[in-house]
């Protein structure tokens, strides 16, 4: 079945906005109702169970994206058209404005709404290589399954997996968002611009780094079943 650009649009925004949820919302419970004491397994965990929704909910219909840097990558390896970009991108955003917002009105509005921010215990030219080595082993792993098995079977679970392991173990550094929209919309909500640059910059890089070590592995093998 094709699925249309607004089919895209719209569980792109969907599957954006229950990440979001999940991600900043998982931060914000702690801090509202935990006192923060579940702490960072807790906020691996969340996204972890969004994207395993996400990707076995609309993966046919949109790949999954759910991030802008994610979908910079699927355009670089041609899996996307500049048209299509657009449609991601805006469906993303508006997604993770939709989520932060739903966080603020029925969970509550503690640590900045769940906005990414790093460790100041570190210098810039760790925390930096840090969130872009983040965002890269995330497009990896997308890539990985991709060109392997297409989106089924344990993808879902792969894909949360490694943005699990990327929070658990390099979040206290660079706050491991991996994500442009899901670091802007807390930000913007909560006021917070800080470490925004860091969040719209490190993880395209990331992403286009790897997606550029991929494109000559899909020009080779153009039909790849997503199904």
């Amino acid at each position: 079945m094709t699925y249309s650009n607004l089919h895209i649009f719209t569980v792109e925004l969907v599957g954006t906005f229950i990440l979001v949820i999940f991600a900043t919302g998982s931060l914000v419970y702690d801090a509202e109702f935990f006192d923060g004491q579940l702490g960072i397994p807790f906020a691996a965990l969340a996204p972890f169970i969004a994207l395993l929704i996400g990707v076995y909910s609309f993966g046919k219909i949109s790949l999954a994206h759910f991030n802008p840097a994610v979908t910079l990558g699927y355009y670089i390896t041609g899996h996307i058209s500049k048209i299509q970009i657009v449609y991601y991108f805006v469906a993303e955003i508006i997604g993770a404005l939709l989520g932060s917002l739903f966080v603020l009105t029925f969970i509550g509005d503690k640590v900045n709404l769940g906005a990414n921010s790093p460790n100041p215990d570190f210098s810039i030219f760790v925390i930096f290589p840090v969130e872009v080595l983040a965002s890269a082993m995330l497009m990896g792993v997308i890539f990985y399954v991709v060109y392997t098995k297409g989106l089924k079977g344990f993808s879902g679970v792969a894909i949360g997996g490694m943005v699990a392991l990327d929070i658990l173990f390099l979040a206290f550094i660079s706050g491991a968002s991996m994500n442009p929209a899901r670091a802007l919309a807390p930000a913007l909500l909560s006021g917070t611009f800080d470490h925004l640059w860091l969040y719209w910059t490190a993880p395209f890089v990331g992403t286009t780094a790897v997606a550029i070590l991929f494109r000559g592995k899909f020009r080779a093998q153009r039909t790849v079943n997503y199904e």
